[in-house]
């Protein structure tokens, strides 16, 4: 079975742009629309989340706080894929443990590097 990833973003039309290109590339996707549905479909298939910061219900540093919290899931790797560029919000998600950060409008080859670099 191929690698498990989670998606986890508000907008419908960026969730189908990563999970198309993710799954043309072999992988699983499930998508989330908020931090508290992807702790929802959280499981021990994913191998790697890629997450919005700014999102309704729970926020993507609020979720990664809560993965990291849980000691199954302390080494998953966690890309932040946001329009945010400000220093003080990486460093937030930086500290909460989120292990990359991705500013939209994004770069899909990019994106899958990044993801092929945790995920083998």
């Amino acid at each position: 079975m191929s690698n498990t990833l989670l998606i986890v973003d508000d907008s419908e039309s960026i969730r189908e742009l990563i999970s198309g290109n993710l799954t043309d590339a072999g992988y699983n996707v499930i998508k989330a629309v908020n931090g508290q549905d992807g702790l929802d479909k959280l499981n021990s298939e994913v191998k790697l989340i890629v997450t919005d910061l700014n999102m309704p219900v729970m926020d993507g540093i609020t979720m990664v706080k809560n993965i990291r919290s849980n000691p199954d899931y302390r080494h998953m790797p966690i890309i932040m894929l946001t329009t945010e560029s400000q220093l003080e919000k990486k460093n937030a998600a930086r500290m909460a443990g989120a292990t990359a950060w991705i500013v939209k409008p994004f770069d899909e080859d990019k994106l899958l590097g990044v993801v092929k670099k945790f995920v083998r």
